[in-house]
């Protein structure tokens, strides 16, 4: 068997021609036959049992070449790979030139691959210190949401509905007097201000009182993401049953005790404001790392593969999807409420994906150029990490030759990051 490989007139492809003497083909077709034998049935022979030669008289001679092909191919494919270090990054385009039996298999395929990275400046870039400082505000901010958190709801009949109070209502809304799909629903609880209806449609429920039923007139947005709604006036029967307010806890020693392990106000003050100050250093870090990656990114020009950036977007469209299943809903509905095809979103991708993939290679490149790798000490520690997060041994996560792999590939890029931050040159302003 003979492989040929030569560089295309396309940046970062290249064509393997391949060409397989016929008796490996031959061979190759003979287990084909094996496998597929129990599906033919020919006049004059118990299914299965019909002879090879009857077959491709009967089917046509080239009836097992597909198959042969697909059983003979991605192994010496995969091969040709490997022994002339080519770095594939997308499936391989098939052309076949000659297939059949008896004859030499010939096909070429056309392949992207991984493209050189030729680094520019990654040592002594320029990058803005940042800091995140915790003021007295933030800390009463998270106080304040630790109240509404565990506030009380108290029933009110003797006023009417304000701006902040929580009613449950009932609602039928209607189009010219049809009513359209999802438009009403029963003992719906609706906090007024919140503005997760249609806008004009809670302050018009401002001013009901217990028991009272109105009409609500309101005008659905032009970009509502219903186009059967969009921009089309509608009217909502709606009936009060019940008016709700917040009563906030008072923020003191007795509240502290309720809502955490601490005794005073004070000290669950100083604790929030410690875990505020470890967040904002964490933001203050990946912010930093952030832009040290995009300034030495700035400083390479590369033609990333087309097949690399779709891999990309690929995977940013599965994130979508996993996060839409949460909210039980699917791609297909996704696009749908959008107004959007899977192409549109696709292409508003393509910018965010292109940046992931070149700020993922230049890192690859800058672990190469300084032979960047974790000591046994720092991968010893994530694998005890895992098994803590799993619920695992350290032996077991040990013997798990994957998850070590991983976890040295994940070390060699944070380290790589550390290393271009820890060489960069910090200007306070």
């Amino acid at each position: 068997m003979s492989v040929k490989v030569e560089n295309t007139k396309n940046k970062n492809e290249v064509k393997l021609s391949f060409e397989v003497e016929a008796e490996k083909f031959d061979e190759a077709m003979k287990k084909v036959y094996a496998k597929t034998a129990k599906y033919f049935s020919i006049p004059g022979f118990r299914k299965g049992k019909a002879p090879m030669n009857i077959v491709e008289k009967y089917y046509g001679s080239d009836i097992f070449n597909e198959d042969t092909f697909n059983e003979l191919v991605p192994e010496i494919y995969d091969n040709a790979i490997k022994e002339n270090k080519i770095e594939a990054v997308s499936r391989p385009d098939i052309d076949i030139t000659q297939i059949g039996k008896g004859k030499n298999l010939i096909f070429t395929a056309v392949v992207q691959v991984k493209p050189e990275v030729t680094l520019g400046k990654y040592k002594g870039i320029e990058i803005k210190k940042i800091e995140y400082n915790v003021s007295d505000e933030d800390v009463e901010h998270e106080l304040n949401h630790m109240a509404e958190h565990n506030a009380r709801l108290i029933t009110i009949e003797d006023r009417a509905v304000k701006k902040g109070d929580i009613t449950v209502i009932d609602f039928a809304g209607s189009i010219d007097g049809v009513p359209f799909e999802g438009g009403s629903a029963e003992k719906h609880e609706l906090e007024i201000g919140s503005n997760t209806f249609i806008p004009g449609f809670e302050d018009q429920i401002i001013g009901m009182k217990l028991d009272e039923e109105k009409d609500i007139k309101v005008k659905f947005p032009e970009d509502y993401f219903s186009k059967e709604l969009a921009g089309k006036d509608a009217v909502f029967k709606v009936k009060l049953h019940e008016i709700k307010k917040k009563e906030l806890p008072k923020i003191d020693d007795e509240f502290a005790k309720d809502v955490s392990e601490f005794d005073t106000i004070a000290d669950l003050k100083k604790s929030i404001k410690e875990k505020k100050q470890k967040e904002n250093e964490e933001r203050a870090k990946y912010e930093m790392e952030d832009n040290a990656i995009k300034a030495v990114c700035d400083e390479v020009k590369l033609d990333i593969p087309s097949a690399m950036i779709d891999s990309e977007i690929d995977k940013m469209l599965k994130d979508v999807e996993q996060r839409l299943q949460y909210q039980g809903l699917t791609l297909n509905q996704y696009f749908s409420i959008s107004g959007k095809t899977e192409v549109q979103v696709r292409d508003e991708m393509k910018e965010q994906a292109e940046k992931t993939v070149k700020s993922r290679l230049v890192i690859e490149a800058i672990i190469k150029a300084e032979d960047i790798k974790p000591d046994e000490k720092e991968i010893k520690e994530k694998l005890k990490e895992m098994a803590k997060n799993y619920g695992k041994t350290e032996e077991e996560i040990e013997k798990n030759e994957y998850l070590k792999d991983y976890v040295t590939e994940n070390l060699k890029v944070e380290n790589a990051i550390k290393f271009i931050v820890d060489n960069a040159k910090v200007k306070n302003k």
